[in-house]
């Protein structure tokens, strides 16, 4: 089963184009597609770009154009929810579009033609990210990563948002969080891919999973933190995380993820 691995930014996959044997690229749509194999495992990298249409356009041609059976999106996110701090992992198991707003014709965040505005993650694929989440998270406690200035990293689970915006205003990202706590959508972090490559996902029937590592706290200091952190740590936390999947895909949690996709289909 071949494995999409999607990040925004080049910095969010360091590292794994070099492990891969037997890679050849293809340009599609405008972009490079890396195919090769990683630990025994059939895997296409790619750079969706960064915000939904960039996304959704990278997911959809991946779906059509290389094959792809299931995918994980890894890169960074800012931080919203009381104590999800910066070095921290949030492994997605819902997204929601903080900037979907249809009202009055529509509820608010709810994408029209759905049932509710939550975009779920694969039960199985991310039952194994959680797992190689955890065991990126136990290691980097006890790496030396300055920029986290002595936080013990933590893995967090649950709802990410994404909207057409990097958020860097304290007041914005409170506000985003109250109100999508208040309609009982609580979220941990913000971002701006995930719910347009879920929602194609789910468009396709594709098992999806997603990590973000927290770069920041979507504050005022975001725009000054993000670039030494994604290259510094950031990239360091996707190749052990990634490498640490595709390790455990084989082969019981691959047979798993195959018996979800036709359970769900």
């Amino acid at each position: 089963m071949t494995l999409a691995i999607v990040s925004a930014l080049p910095e969010e996959q360091h590292g794994l184009q070099h492990l891969l044997q037997h890679a050849s690229t293809e340009r599609f749509a405008g972009r490079t597609f890396t195919r090769g194999r990683l630990h025994g495992q059939d895997v296409v990298l790619a750079l969706s770009g960064i915000g939904k249409v960039a996304a959704a356009t990278t997911t959809t041609a991946l779906i059509a154009h290389c094959g792809i059976e299931r995918l994980l999106f890894t890169g960074v996110a800012g931080g919203v929810a009381p104590g999800v701090r910066v070095g921290d992992v949030v492994v997605a198991q819902q997204f929601v579009q903080h900037d979907m707003d249809v009202r009055p014709l529509f509820a608010r965040w709810l994408v029209p033609g759905y049932a509710q505005p939550d975009f779920g993650c694969d039960p199985a694929l991310t039952a194994a990210l959680e797992q190689a989440a955890r065991s990126c998270v136990q290691a980097a406690q006890h790496w030396p990563l300055p920029l986290l200035g002595g936080h013990r990293p933590q893995l967090h689970l649950g709802r990410i948002a994404s909207g057409d915006q990097f958020i860097v205003s304290a007041s914005t990202s409170q506000r985003i969080h109250a109100e999508l706590a208040q309609a009982g959508y609580p979220v941990l972090a913000v971002e701006m891919e995930g719910a347009a490559i879920a929602q194609v996902c789910a468009d396709y029937g594709l098992p999806f999973a997603a990590v973000r590592t927290i770069s920041d706290r979507a504050d005022d200091s975001a725009h000054v933190d993000f670039p030494a952190f994604v290259e510094s740590v950031a990239s360091r936390y996707a190749l052990h995380i990634v490498q640490a999947l595709v390790q455990g895909l084989e082969p019981a949690a691959a047979s798993a993820v195959a018996l979800s996709v036709r359970q769900n289909s």
